[in-house]
């Protein structure tokens, strides 16, 4: 697929996934994600190209104009839409499947401790909220949501929605997860109706209590 066909493409998607676009010029012109995406297109041709520094250079600028970092070597799927975007760090060794909503604040990143492969591969059709880290060579599988803050250590199976730090699963093909307390039956960009771990955990907690005062008082009628 040639690259201004890609681009296009890309820029309805975001007509499609973000009610605040108006055109498709405003998207064009004033969207940093797409300015990012557009360029990493760019700078990924020279890159395999055997230009590396053009296309460091090239990558360098675009975060200095967007706040968004790419590395030129990192894989992309079509109708990425990165929102907003300030903060996102996308890694060397990244890949990205298709389709896939990636908010501010985002890392895909590495531990410093793999050589290699050492950023995660990200599946189709995923939604990472703002301010995740999901760090070394991870996979998160198709069709998954990371709520916003999560940490991500380990893979991810498809059809699966990850909270907390670090991150664990709470919801897996439509089914609660072991003690997850909260409804995500929402649209692929929603980043409120996940699961909350603090609150689970408190609940965990209440429930133990409760057993501890059932213990108690099963001893003194004893006694």
């Amino acid at each position: 697929m040639g690259i201004f066909k890609t681009i296009r493409e890309e820029v309805n998607v975001v007509l499609e996934r973000d009610p605040a676009a108006r055109s498709r010029a405003q998207v064009f012109f004033l969207y940093p994600g797409v300015k990012a995406v557009t360029k990493y297109r760019i700078a990924h041709r020279l890159y395999e190209k055997g230009h590396y520094f053009l296309a460091d250079w090239l990558s360098k600028r675009t975060r200095k104009k967007t706040g968004i970092e790419i590395h030129p070597a990192a894989q992309i799927g079509k109708g990425v839409f990165i929102d907003h975007g300030m903060g996102v760090v996308i890694g060397e060794t990244a890949q990205i499947g298709d389709n896939c909503t990636i908010y501010q604040g985002v890392t895909l990143g590495g531990t410093g401790k793999e050589k290699g492969k050492r950023h995660p591969t990200v599946g189709n059709n995923v939604m990472i909220g703002c301010g995740a880290k999901v760090l070394g060579p991870v996979r998160i599988g198709d069709n998954s949501k990371v709520a916003a803050n999560a940490v991500v250590l380990t893979d991810i199976p498809p059809n699966s929605t990850c909270v907390g730090v670090p991150a664990r699963v709470v919801r897996l093909n439509e089914v609660r997860v072991a003690s997850a307390v909260a409804s995500v039956d929402r649209i692929d960009l929603d980043q409120i109706h996940i699961p909350d771990p603090v609150a689970m955990e408190l609940c965990r907690l209440d429930r133990e209590i409760e057993k501890l005062k059932e213990r108690k008082g099963d001893n003194n009628e004893t006694l």
